[in-house]
Protein backbone atom coordinates (compact mmCIF):
# COMPACT_ATOMS: atom_id res chain seq x y z
CA UNK A 1 0.00 0.00 0.00
CA UNK A 2 1.28 3.46 -0.91
CA UNK A 3 1.86 5.74 2.09
CA UNK A 4 -0.24 8.88 2.54
CA UNK A 5 2.83 11.12 2.36
CA UNK A 6 3.44 10.15 -1.27
CA UNK A 7 -0.03 11.29 -2.27
CA UNK A 8 0.45 14.54 -0.41
CA UNK A 9 3.83 15.16 -2.03
CA UNK A 10 2.35 14.45 -5.46
CA UNK A 11 -0.60 16.78 -4.77
CA UNK A 12 1.78 19.49 -3.54
CA UNK A 13 3.81 19.16 -6.74
CA UNK A 14 0.72 19.42 -8.94
CA UNK A 15 -0.54 22.40 -6.92
CA UNK A 16 2.86 24.10 -7.23
CA UNK A 17 2.86 23.63 -11.00
CA UNK A 18 -0.63 25.13 -11.15
CA UNK A 19 0.37 28.05 -8.94
CA UNK A 20 3.40 28.74 -11.11
CA UNK A 21 1.17 28.67 -14.18
CA UNK A 22 -1.23 31.20 -12.65
CA UNK A 23 1.56 33.55 -11.63
CA UNK A 24 3.78 33.25 -14.71
CA UNK A 25 1.40 32.99 -17.66
CA UNK A 26 0.03 35.87 -19.65
CA UNK A 27 -2.59 33.95 -21.63
CA UNK A 28 -5.97 33.75 -19.92
CA UNK A 29 -6.66 30.22 -21.20
CA UNK A 30 -3.36 29.00 -19.73
CA UNK A 31 -4.27 30.65 -16.44
CA UNK A 32 -7.61 28.81 -16.42
CA UNK A 33 -5.83 25.52 -17.11
CA UNK A 34 -3.47 26.22 -14.22
CA UNK A 35 -6.41 26.82 -11.91
CA UNK A 36 -7.77 23.45 -13.00
CA UNK A 37 -4.45 21.86 -12.01
CA UNK A 38 -4.75 23.43 -8.59
CA UNK A 39 -8.29 22.06 -8.18
CA UNK A 40 -7.05 18.62 -9.24
CA UNK A 41 -4.44 18.75 -6.49
CA UNK A 42 -7.18 19.54 -4.01
CA UNK A 43 -9.14 16.52 -5.23
CA UNK A 44 -6.09 14.29 -4.81
CA UNK A 45 -5.75 15.48 -1.21
CA UNK A 46 -9.43 14.93 -0.46
CA UNK A 47 -9.43 11.38 -1.83
CA UNK A 48 -6.14 10.53 -0.11
CA UNK A 49 -7.37 11.75 3.26
CA UNK A 50 -10.66 9.92 2.76
CA UNK A 51 -8.85 6.70 1.90
CA UNK A 52 -6.58 6.84 4.94
CA UNK A 53 -9.18 8.03 7.46
CA UNK A 54 -10.43 5.67 10.13
CA UNK A 55 -14.13 5.99 9.40
CA UNK A 56 -14.79 5.26 5.75
CA UNK A 57 -17.78 7.58 5.34
CA UNK A 58 -18.57 9.26 2.07
CA UNK A 59 -17.33 12.70 3.11
CA UNK A 60 -14.20 12.64 0.93
CA UNK A 61 -16.10 11.51 -2.12
CA UNK A 62 -18.85 14.07 -1.58
CA UNK A 63 -16.32 16.89 -1.21
CA UNK A 64 -14.57 15.72 -4.36
CA UNK A 65 -17.82 15.75 -6.31
CA UNK A 66 -18.49 19.28 -5.05
CA UNK A 67 -15.01 20.37 -6.17
CA UNK A 68 -15.65 18.78 -9.59
CA UNK A 69 -18.91 20.74 -9.86
CA UNK A 70 -17.17 23.99 -8.91
CA UNK A 71 -14.41 23.20 -11.39
CA UNK A 72 -16.90 22.60 -14.21
CA UNK A 73 -18.76 25.83 -13.47
CA UNK A 74 -15.45 27.72 -13.26
CA UNK A 75 -14.50 26.45 -16.71
CA UNK A 76 -17.88 27.39 -18.18
CA UNK A 77 -17.86 30.92 -16.74
CA UNK A 78 -14.15 31.42 -17.43
CA UNK A 79 -14.39 30.39 -21.06
CA UNK A 80 -17.49 32.54 -21.53
CA UNK A 81 -15.53 35.52 -20.20
CA UNK A 82 -12.56 34.70 -22.43
CA UNK A 83 -14.80 34.53 -25.50
CA UNK A 84 -16.47 37.82 -24.57
CA UNK A 85 -13.13 39.55 -24.01
CA UNK A 86 -11.72 38.16 -27.26
CA UNK A 87 -14.72 39.40 -29.22
CA UNK A 88 -14.29 42.89 -27.78
CA UNK A 89 -10.50 43.32 -27.79
CA UNK A 90 -9.30 40.67 -30.30
CA UNK A 91 -6.69 39.41 -27.80
CA UNK A 92 -6.60 37.31 -24.65
CA UNK A 93 -3.44 38.51 -22.96
CA UNK A 94 -4.03 39.09 -19.25
CA UNK A 95 -1.66 42.08 -19.13
CA UNK A 96 -3.26 44.03 -21.96
CA UNK A 97 -6.83 43.77 -20.72
CA UNK A 98 -7.60 46.37 -18.07
CA UNK A 99 -11.38 46.31 -17.79
CA UNK A 100 -11.39 46.88 -14.03
CA UNK A 101 -9.60 50.24 -14.29
CA UNK A 102 -12.64 51.99 -15.72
Amino acid sequence: MIPLAWYLIFAAAVFSIGLYGVLARKNIVAILMSIELMLTAININLIAFWRYSLDQGLAGQVFTIIVFAVSASEVAVGLALVISIYRRFKEISAEDINLLKW
